[in-house]
């Protein structure tokens, strides 16, 4: 991911956490309630104004606990790395991509899981994302790409074969 866009994650992933401890509607004008402002792609010359923190939330993590960090199994095998965090356009974290596999980023295979499927547990003072399930779990499922002309996931192509049946 380059910088540019891990900058722009960062800001996507910092105004979904603002919004969902934004402060109740207010009213303006006739009792007319102001909308609470979400992520979204496109801007708007509408836009409300942006509401600023005068607190960070309690229970927030930083990306950085979650962004390239080993993913570890039950029993604390590490099974794949975390390679992205996805956003959905109301800034609700809905999946993490985890890369599994290969060796020094050759022949590793990305996967998609839900975003509550990684948990945290403490070790050594610091904070290990761990999964319920196997490496050999991760590599069976169906793996993404991505495309950084189109700058999205998209599912991998199945590998092209040679020949047919009976050839």
């Amino acid at each position: 991911m380059t910088k540019l866009s891990y900058s722009a994650f960062l800001v996507a992933f910092a105004a979904g956490i603002a919004s969902v401890y934004a402060a109740p509607l207010r009213t303006i004008g006739e009792g007319q309630p102001v909308p609470i402002i979400k992520v979204h792609h496109e801007a708007t010359e509408d836009m409300a104004p942006a509401q600023m923190l005068a607190a960070l939330p309690s229970e927030s993590w930083p990306v950085t606990d979650w962004y390239k960090q080993n993913v570890y199994d039950r029993g604390d095998n590490k099974i794949g790395e975390i390679v992205d965090l996805l956003v959905d356009h109301d800034g609700k974290n809905v999946a993490i991509l985890i890369s599994t596999g290969g060796f020094l980023g050759i022949g590793d295979k990305t996967v998609a899981v839900p975003f509550n499927a990684v948990r945290f547990r403490k070790k050594d003072s610091n904070w290990q994302p761990v999964m319920n399930t196997t490496k050999d779990a991760l590599q069976k499922a169906p793996g993404y790409a991505y495309d950084r002309s189109a700058k999205t996931w998209s599912p991998e192509r199945a590998p092209a074969t040679t020949g047919g049946p009976g050839r």
